[in-house]
């Protein structure tokens, strides 16, 4: 979904305050915004359900979330954040109304400034589960409630990545359908992580 070379499918999110948006040194780098600069796709549809989106992020700098990724479930989307509220909030936002930092999905880790991580995220009936490097951060299952996006970002539907406050890079963007198997897989729950596990 990105080559390296120009933005093609992407356009810089109109948040109001937004950072440029470039490609430089064969990523996408979001220059700093006040507060959020992001990404919107603009290509063919995607899938809705059962599918995975991947890529690498880094927080070049700012102490903020480098990796908001916005995300449809269904018709419904939500985003999973990375590195949010000061630095170190791994989670959903939104369930049942409740943000990144404030639902069963909190994680919290340590993120050193320019270094790449992977990040992954499933999408199917049962719920959602989410990675980062090879850890395991998230799982979730979303039958029977409420998935949502805060109004921030609502822009960035129905597949967006922002910055907040911070200059981010990505690189190696990817989404690809699921395998039957996968797709009725039971979502598993990580254990809670250590700092120093990615």
């Amino acid at each position: 979904m990105f080559d390296g070379k120009t933005l093609q499918h992407w356009k810089s999110t109109e948040f109001g305050g937004q950072g440029l948006v470039r490609v430089k040194n064969g990523m996408i780098e979001m220059q700093q915004g006040s507060e959020l600069t992001g990404i919107t796709w603009t290509g063919e549809p995607l899938p809705k359900i059962n599918y995975e989106i991947s890529l690498a992020a880094q927080r070049i700098e700012g102490n903020d979330f480098f990796c908001g990724l916005t995300f449809p479930v269904n018709d419904n989307p939500c985003s999973y954040i990375i590195g949010g509220w000061g630095g170190g909030v791994v989670g959903i936002s939104s369930l049942d109304g409740l943000d990144a930092a404030n639902n069963d999905t909190t994680r919290y880790q340590t993120f050193e400034k320019g270094r790449w991580y992977r990040i992954r995220i499933r999408v199917t009936e049962n719920g959602l589960m989410a990675w980062i490097n090879e850890q395991q951060m998230i799982g979730v299952v979303t039958k029977g409630r409420k998935i949502s996006i805060r109004t921030e970002v609502e822009l960035s539907r129905p597949l967006g990545i922002a910055c907040y406050s911070t200059v981010a890079g990505l690189k190696d963007v990817r989404i690809r359908e699921l395998e039957i198997a996968e797709t009725t897989s039971p979502i598993t729950v990580p254990e809670l992580l250590k700092a120093d596990d990615l």
